[in-house]
């Protein structure tokens, strides 16, 4: 644990400490598109985010290499050097989309010979463990189509998601948690060697993210990108399948004794692709949706819109922040929902503990217009939407004549301005000659 620790630790330190340059080189590079009807930020920002979070990538394979046990996973297998080709070129197509705009069947098509990379590098789906058949084999054309559906799928799941400031980030960090957890149990649990690469990868995405989210958090700094999301999107496609077909019950059965507790030990094993899919159910379901949607209505599925899911929870009076904590609360109670019941014997326990949190969930979701304030004492600490406002001064008289929404807005400014100055914009407005020392009109310019 130490070691895997210290991977993401590095990983972390790296990301975060080139974001801020990498902020620059965008800037200066223009990749800073200006503000869409469909996005919800007002300012024009930077991308080019995921040019950071590749770096930190490569310095955490590096520190891996060089300790004693991860350094085993680099030597067993080849699926280190899949994952760099296949981030590789996933990150290059995202850096030329966030510069100059890609089309989006152009980008599909780079996704797939991403893909088709690393499966001719031996990342490929080899079996299917079917529940009360056990494992499946594949013929190699249909694992490479089941490889690259993966890929796209999810690549394109995490794209979908990257809406709002720290959304797709903080939602990929939270399933590579419990992606890490689950492959975790398997190598350490049971001493199913295969599942090493997916928990170096697991670590690796966990520190990508928390390294670019301490920039990306709501109001952003900087955004991701495609270049970002995609790379992000296919990591988690990696890990899914680097370890699917690997894993033989056999050896969970002279663990645990008994076929019995082998099945519910194997619970998300004996289904290894519906794990990574619900770890990303919400971006999944977002672009289901997003598809069904734009096909109904006679366009493109690439066509954006400002329908997704977080676009809804701000339509609805939710905050930034507050709809991207509650989209975080969804992702982690369906993926550590999921990862608990092959963990705990008692299911029971666990689904009504995820029904009281299910509960929690719809109830916050519902209220969006509830804004819980601080204690004084503690008011410095938190952000101004959760501060006690101070009372409304009195409203100025409205004048005759003159609007009550106009007369509100004058007032506010006025409010800090003293006698005499407001003695002097008086006389202005009426257009009196007192107020310019008896000149009326004749000193205004371009009469």
């Amino acid at each position: 644990m130490r070691e895997y620790l210290l991977v993401l630790f590095c990983t972390a330190a790296v990301t975060y400490l080139l974001t801020g340059p990498v902020r620059k080189f965008a800037i200066a590079a223009g990749a800073m598109p200006p503000v869409r009807a469909r996005d919800v930020h007002r300012e024009p920002t930077p991308r080019l985010g995921g040019i950071a979070m590749f770096g930190g990538l490569c310095a955490g394979i590096l520190v891996a290499s060089q300790l004693d046990n991860l350094s085993k996973v680099f030597s067993q297998g080849t699926d280190i050097r899949a994952l760099l080709s296949g981030a590789g070129i996933m990150w290059l197509l995202g850096v030329l989309d966030d510069k100059w705009g890609v089309d989006a069947l152009v980008k599909l098509g780079g996704q797939m010979i991403a893909a088709g990379v690393m499966v001719w590098q031996g990342v490929t789906v080899i079996t299917l463990p079917v529940p009360g058949v056990g494992a499946v084999a594949v013929s190699p054309t249909q694992g490479m189509v089941i490889s690259v559906t993966m890929v796209v799928v999810m690549v394109n799941a995490v794209n979908f998601i990257d809406g709002l400031d720290g959304l797709a980030g903080g939602m990929v960090c939270i399933a590579a948690m419990a992606f890490f957890l689950y492959s975790y149990r398997l190598w350490y649990g049971y001493t199913i060697t295969d599942a090493a690469p997916a928990v170096l990868f697991s670590v690796l995405l966990i520190g990508m993210c928390l390294g670019f989210l301490a920039h990306n958090l709501h109001p952003a700094r900087i955004f991701m990108g495609d270049s970002g999301s995609m790379m992000l999107g296919l990591m988690l496609a990696v890990a899914a399948i680097s370890i699917t077909g690997r894993v033989d019950p056999d050896l969970i059965t002279s663990e645990t004794g008994s076929q019995t507790a082998t099945v519910h030990a194997l619970v998300p094993i004996y289904i290894p692709l519906l794990l990574p899919l619900t770890v990303i159910a919400l971006p999944l379901a977002d672009l289901l949706l997003a598809v069904v949607r734009r096909t109904w209505a006679g366009q493109s599925p690439f066509a954006a819109d400002k329908r997704h899911l977080h676009h809804r929870l701000l339509q609805v009076g939710h905050s930034h922040s507050r709809a991207v904590l509650i989209m975080y609360f969804w992702a982690a109670l369906i993926a550590f929902g999921t990862v608990a019941f092959s963990v705990t014997n008692t299911g029971r326990t666990v689904a009504l503990t995820l029904a009281g949190l299910c509960l929690v969930g719809l109830v916050v979701l519902l209220t969006p217009r509830f804004r819980p304030r601080a204690p004084r004492a503690v008011q410095a600490f938190v952000p101004p939407r959760y501060r006690r406002r101070k009372p409304a001064r009195a409203a100025a008289p409205v004048a005759e004549g003159e609007a009550p929404a106009a007369a509100a807005a004058a007032s506010e400014p006025m409010a800090e301005l003293s006698a005499k100055d407001k003695e002097l914009l008086g006389g202005l407005g009426k257009g009196g000659s007192s107020a310019v020392g008896g000149r009326g009109h004749g000193s205004g310019r371009g009469h």
